[in-house]
């Protein structure tokens, strides 16, 4: 019998998960499970890249990992783990940093991205989080990482950078490969229908939270940008806002989007934005309950955290000790 491969993914704990993190990719990684060995991670450490209040990044922290269990990710079968609590990964990240170019992170276009909002005094966490990115994936010995278009670059980055180390010191890392197997969708802004949908959007009104109410998710789409023709048809160059609802209302109900043109053809954009938010919050409805459940019983919740946790760490200083031996750092037995 083959043996199955690693799937490793991460998502910060930088704001509730809206419906684009969802569809996008956490349906996805309840897929996964049938196939792959799995590990999930909350990516605490991702997140202080930029400023947070430590209170909220703890409470966000806890309730990140109370989402991916209540979408439907196994701690018992899958590694589902905080990253601050293996220490590994901030130590490979060092031994990383010594073999990466300035001008390979320099050329990230999230970095330039993110530098721009950052102003001035850009944080190096920021410019350096490509490398922590791969000692993520790295240690796990990961053969898929599934990414959408806009992390393709940093799993490029992260196979230069394992295969500079292997070439230089010794076969230590499997080089992972970007997985579009289980595409996730691409859901937009509600507001500016051409953008990603993301937590950090100032306005409130562009996403949804996995944890609003019902009431909430349908005045959300009540507000949501579309045009004036008035016709429930697919065309994302120019119809942007309609063709997002269509995404999404496909995601909520499994209906393919010529289908779901059919059932709207004669109605207005009030009855179809209406039903795409009635049919989300009936789904959400069902998730929120799991995660109320899970935050309830914190004991459960930081023994599951620490299970996790020393599995994860137990996987990843396999990895670690191997990189540190190629690399001369010595290792006295305790």
């Amino acid at each position: 019998m083959e043996k199955r491969k690693i799937a490793y993914s991460a998502i910060q704990p930088s704001g509730t998960f809206t419906l684009g993190n969802y569809y996008g990719a956490l349906k996805n990684w309840v897929n996964l499970q049938k196939d792959f060995n799995c590990c999930f991670c909350v990516a605490n450490l991702h997140a202080i890249t930029v400023p947070q209040v430590a209170s909220e990044l703890r409470k966000r922290t806890f309730e990140s990992y109370a989402l991916l269990l209540a979408t439907g990710i196994d701690p018992n079968e899958s590694l589902v783990y905080v990253q601050s609590e293996v220490p590994a990964h901030s130590e490979l990240t060092w031994l990383l940093n010594c073999c990466t170019y300035m001008g390979e992170l320099s050329r990230m276009t999230q970095y330039k991205d993110k530098s721009q909002r950052q102003g001035k005094n850009i944080r190096v966490g920021l410019f350096d989080y490509p490398v922590l990115m791969a000692a993520d994936i790295l240690l796990y010995q990961a053969n898929i990482v599934p990414v959408g278009a806009d992390q393709k670059q940093h799993v490029e980055l992260c196979r230069d950078i394992a295969e500079r180390f292997n070439n230089t010191y010794g076969k230590t890392f499997t080089l992972p490969e970007p997985y579009f197997g289980v595409s996730g969708r691409k859901i937009n802004s509600l507001q500016e229908p051409t953008k990603k949908m993301s937590k950090s959007d100032e306005n409130q009104n562009s996403y949804i939270s996995l944890l609003d109410n019902k009431d909430t998710i349908i005045r959300k789409f009540k507000r949501a940008v579309t045009d004036s023709e008035a016709i429930i048809q697919y065309d994302p160059e120019n119809k942007p806002g309609v063709s997002n609802l269509i995404e999404i209302y496909s995601c909520a109900t499994d209906k393919k989007i010529p289908e779901i043109e059919s059932e709207f053809s004669n109605a207005g954009y009030g009855d179809f934005k209406l039903a795409v938010g009635e049919n989300v919050a009936i789904q959400l409805e069902t998730l929120q309950k799991k995660f109320h459940e899970y935050l309830s019983d914190k004991g459960e919740l930081e023994r599951l955290m620490k299970m996790n946790a020393q599995k994860a760490e137990s996987i990843a200083y396999r990895t670690l000790s191997k990189a540190r031996k190629r690399l001369g750092i010595i290792e006295i037995k305790k």
